[in-house]
């Protein structure tokens, strides 16, 4: 009886962890890339962050220089995220993601463009939660 007690708290502690992980995927997407808001970096991200974006590397300063230009830029699309996940892979205080992101960009709430990549991430539990350490970011053909 208690190992089954134990190992149904070990699941559902897991099954929380992974949604804590898919949620802070489609936050941090919603939070930053949809709104174009540098503030929201340091919510999201640590502070040695990087992202590899088709064969570029980004840290927090290079995207937040990217945010506030691109929020200068108008008319400012609106940006609809769709998260797949393909797999969730946690160990004590890591994990790591791979999932499919698809982004719908319309202006005046017509359709107008549709962007995919197959991505990854790695998150560390910090004292605030859970935080994205890496992304890697490779755009794909349409659906």
């Amino acid at each position: 009886m208690i190992c089954f007690t134990t190992l149904s708290f070990g699941q559902s502690a897991s099954k929380t962890d992974q949604s804590q992980i898919k949620q802070l995927i489609i936050e941090s997407f919603d939070e930053i890339w949809s709104k174009l808001d540098s503030k929201n970096i340091d919510k999201y991200y640590t502070k040695d962050f990087l992202l590899l974006e088709n064969g570029e590397i980004w840290n927090n300063d290079s995207i937040a220089n990217y945010l506030n230009k691109a929020i200068l830029d108008k008319p400012i699309p609106k940006r609809v995220n769709s998260i797949e996940v393909i797999e969730i892979k946690i160990l004590n205080k890591t994990a790591w993601i791979a999932y499919k992101n698809k982004a719908v960009f319309s202006f005046d709430d017509k359709k107008s463009s549709k962007m995919y990549w197959l991505e990854s991430a790695t998150a560390v539990l910090t004292k605030n939660g859970w935080k994205l350490e890496m992304l890697h970011s490779t755009a794909t053909k349409k659906e």
